[in-house]
């Protein structure tokens, strides 16, 4: 699959099919988007490509959007090559970007510089200065332009619209086996572990301390996961604790991780996070002994998972 980070395509992914969006967290509804591109790739002999904004539009526009995402640019990666996407431009999403016109974005990006062929769009697809670009404005210009809009229904389960925002709604209230069936994966978070403050450590559960970033803050609390390292298929048992640790007053919220049977140093790697159960709530302990008993509890229970 090959990276474009502007429109400067080469020649043979011009007149291609264009899926524009930023697929966050790639859940079920925008599964069944690419399995129709797929369709299309097969019936018409093209390729496939998607058009997606770095940092997200919404994360641009509103600072308060820290913790936001589903998944990094990273993993959204893997997962598209996985689903027949060809090539993939991640276009800087910035205040001079944000500022050209709808027109100028139909007529010197999605024609003159992509040839798209096919744009699959949600109907929601708002773009141009101020939002000021719809689907209805890509639809009129059909014809003029030379392509064709798709805009496929969103997948809709128990009578709910399967979107990020649902997931991330899901994340946050603690319902992990639902987000995971939606994803049609385990929800993972990818960071740098991190030298911290020793505590876990000291109290006989020494953990991997990653900082989440711009993750999307998941039901602060105690989780069954797996771990990988960068570039290996080896998957490690552990719990971890997704939170701001009011046992110790900490106030930043932190992923720690305490990997089963492990002694080796990860210090500066990177490692991927599968949450595979939720066990409990975060909650504060009236001392270290209380907090200490309740791992063993909550270990009991992540091994079992």
């Amino acid at each position: 699959m090959k990276l474009y980070k502007d429109f400067n395509i080469s020649n043979n992914h011009k007149k291609s099919i264009i899926l524009i969006g930023n697929f966050d967290g790639v859940h079920l509804g925008h599964q069944k988007l690419f399995k129709l591109a797929n369709t299309y790739k097969k019936k018409f002999n093209l390729k496939i490509g998607v058009l997606t904004f770095e940092p997200m539009p919404k994360m641009f526009f509103n600072k308060n959007f820290k913790n936001f995402r589903i998944s990094n640019i990273n993993q959204k990666k893997i997962i598209l090559d996985h689903l027949g996407v060809d090539f993939i431009i991640t276009k800087k999403f910035d205040k001079k970007f944000s500022a050209i016109k709808s027109d100028f974005f139909i007529k010197e990006i999605l024609s003159k510089k992509l040839e798209a062929q096919y744009i699959f769009v949600s109907n929601n697809f708002r773009f141009g200065n101020k939002r000021e670009g719809d689907v209805r404005q890509l639809i009129k210009n059909e014809g003029r332009y030379h392509y064709k809009i798709v805009k496929p229904q969103p997948l809709i389960l128990n009578k709910k619209v399967i979107s990020s925002t649902y997931i991330r709604s899901l994340l946050e209230k603690g319902q992990l086996k639902k987000t995971n069936k939606l994803l049609s994966r385990n929800w993972s978070i990818e960071g740098i572990v991190q030298k911290g403050r020793q505590q876990g450590k000291k109290i006989g559960f020494p953990t991997c301390n990653i900082d989440i970033k711009d993750y999307v803050i998941a039901m602060p609390g105690v989780y069954a996961v797996k771990v990988k390292q960068k570039n290996s298929n080896k998957s490690l048992k552990a719990i971890a604790n997704l939170g701001y640790r009011p046992t110790f007053n900490q106030k930043k919220i932190l992923l720690e991780v305490h990997i089963f049977n492990f002694s080796g140093n990860l210090y500066n790697k990177y490692l991927s996070v599968e949450f595979t159960k939720f066990i409990r709530k975060e909650k504060k302990f009236k001392n270290v002994d209380q907090l200490k008993k309740q791992i063993q509890s909550d270990l009991k229970v992540a091994k079992k998972s």
